[in-house]
C-alpha cells in the first residue's frame, strides 16, 4: 500500500519510524491561538474556536488546542526535531500557522535543527469581514529544509500564494480541513514517488493529496473519529486512482 495511517500520540509513533525514511513533512499543527486570557484559553474547544455557532454541521473535538504560547513552541520544537531525524537530507518541512501564531512555528522549526527557508500565504476567498478593520482572510505555511536543496532532484517551480476556500457542507469533515487543491500543489516540494508525513492527519486531506500527485503518505492522527475518516477517504483515493496497470492477475 502506498500510504500508512496510525491511530495515536504524534510523538510516540514518530519515535519508532527509521532515519531518512521521509521526504518531506507537511502537517497542519493545532495552532493554540484565539485565547486573549487563561480562562478562554482553557476552557473553549476547537470547535467553539473555529466553527460559528449556528453551523449546521456537527464536527467533533480534537485535542490539543489548549497550550500557551510557551508550551505549544515546546511541543513543536520537540517534534519537529523528531521528524528532522526522519527526513532525508535535502527534504522539506511545511507547518501551517496563524498571524499568532507564525514567531512561535519560526523559532521552533529552527530549534529543531531546520533552515527556515521562507513563508507561503493560503488565501481564503469567503473570511468573514470585519468592520473597521483588515480582514484576516490568510493563513500561512513556514517552509523549511534539512540542510541544502538540490534542485535538479525535484525541478519544479512552486508559487508562494494560494488562493482556495476551505471545504463546506458535506465535504466538510474535519473542522479546520484544508482544500485538497492547495494541498495537491504543497506536496509537489516531495520529489515524484517521495515519501510525505503529516503528524497531524485530521481528516485525511494531505494524504489524499500526496496520493492522487504520485507521492507515499505516512499519517499519524490522534482523534479515533478522524483517523476513521482519512482511512475511509484514503482508501477511497487508492480505489479511484487505480489502473488496469496497478492490477496483477493470477491464477
Amino acid at each position: 500500500m502506498p500510504f500508512s495511517l496510525h491511530q495515536g500520540d504524534a510523538l510516540r509513533v514518530l519515535v519508532g519510524l527509521p532515519d531518512g525514511c521521509i521526504d518531506s513533512v507537511i502537517t497542519d499543527p493545532p495552532y493554540n491561538s484565539g485565547g486573549r486570557t487563561a480562562k478562554e484559553r482553557t476552557t473553549r474547544s476547537a470547535k467553539q474556536k473555529y466553527t460559528s455557532a449556528d453551523a449546521q454541521h456537527a464536527l467533533p473535538d480534537f485535542t490539543g488546542e489548549n497550550m500557551d504560547g510557551r508550551s505549544y513552541g515546546f511541543w513543536l520544537t520537540q517534534i519537529m526535531t523528531e521528524a528532522h531525524r526522519l527526513t532525508k537530507t535535502g527534504g522539506t518541512a511545511l507547518l501551517f500557522t496563524d498571524w499568532r501564531q507564525l514567531p512561535t512555528t519560526t523559532d521552533a522549526i529552527q530549534a529543531a535543527g531546520w533552515l527556515w527557508r521562507g513563508v507561503l500565504a493560503w488565501h481564503k476567498p469567503q473570511a468573514r469581514p470585519q468592520k473597521g478593520r483588515f480582514t484576516q482572510n490568510c493563513e500561512f505555511i513556514v517552509w523549511a529544509s534539512k540542510g541544502a536543496i538540490d534542485g535538479s532532484r525535484n525541478p519544479v517551480y512552486l508559487p508562494g500564494l494560494y488562493s482556495a476556500s476551505q471545504p463546506s457542507g458535506a465535504k466538510r469533515q474535519h473542522i479546520t480541513q484544508k482544500p485538497v487543491e492547495v494541498m495537491r500543489e504543497l506536496v509537489k516540494i516531495s520529489p515524484d514517488g517521495g515519501t510525505v508525513l503529516d503528524f497531524c492527519a485530521g481528516s485525511g486531506s494531505t494524504g489524499v493529496a500526496a496520493l492522487l500527485e504520485g507521492r507515499d503518505f505516512i499519517g499519524v492522527e490522534k482523534t479515533e473519529h478522524y483517523a476513521s475518516i482519512a482511512a475511509d477517504r484514503l482508501t477511497e483515493t487508492i480505489r479511484e486512482t487505480l489502473t488496469q496497470e496497478d492490477v496483477v492477475l493470477t491464477a
